[in-house]
Formats: structure tokens, sequence, C-alpha cells
């Protein structure tokens, strides 16, 4: 079965950075959409970034000009780049085959100083 797991998570002061991978296995990468989504204590899961098959990417506004995501099909891995944490950016951060009720387990990004 598709599995997706996540990693790169950490503590990180303000105004610093982090990249977060998802590794896919158990279906064709390149044929694939995948999306960034977060869930900080208390609050729903919101959408961070998608990347389609194709390369086409959508970030929501609180990511734009901060967060870059990518592709590499050569090694079934997305990316998020994330520059310029703040501590509202912390929470779980969680990868999802888009169109699924694929999820990873996640990985905790905790911005402070």
């Amino acid at each position: 079965q598709v599995q997706l797991v996540e990693s790169g998570g950490g503590l990180v002061q303000p105004g610093g950075s982090l990249r977060l991978s998802c590794t896919v296995s158990g279906t064709i990468f390149n044929l694939i959409s995948l999306g960034w989504y977060r869930q900080a204590p208390g609050k729903e899961r919101e959408l961070v970034a998608t990347i389609t098959r194709g390369g086409t990417t959508n970030y929501a506004d609180s990511a734009k000009g901060r967060f870059t995501i990518s592709r590499d099909n050569a090694k079934n891995t997305v990316y998020l780049q994330m520059n310029s944490l703040n501590p509202e950016d912390t929470a779980v951060y969680v990868c999802n085959l888009q169109g699924s009720a694929v999820w990873g387990r996640g990985t905790q990004v905790t911005v402070s100083s």
C-alpha cells in the first residue's frame, strides 16, 4: 500500500529555516500530486502547499514568499523548504497524497527562542 514518511522537523529559532522531506513508497511517484498540511495544538489542520505531478505549485497565504515545495521524482520525495520561520509556524507537518485519505504520521516543527 501507499506509505508516506516525513522527516526533517525539529526545534528552530525564529527567523531560522528547516527543510522537510516526505518519502513515498507503494505507488508510481511521478504520477501523483502531493501536499503539505499542518496542525497546531487546538487548531484545525490547514493546507500549507501542494505540488502536482507536473510540478505546478500552490501555497497558502501564510506560506507564500517563505516556503517552497518541490519534488525529486528520482528519489520519490517531496520537500518543503521553510524560511523566515516564526512561532506561529509551530505545528505538526503532515504529507498527503492528494485526492486520497493517505497521510503520513507527521513531523513536529517547533519555532521558539
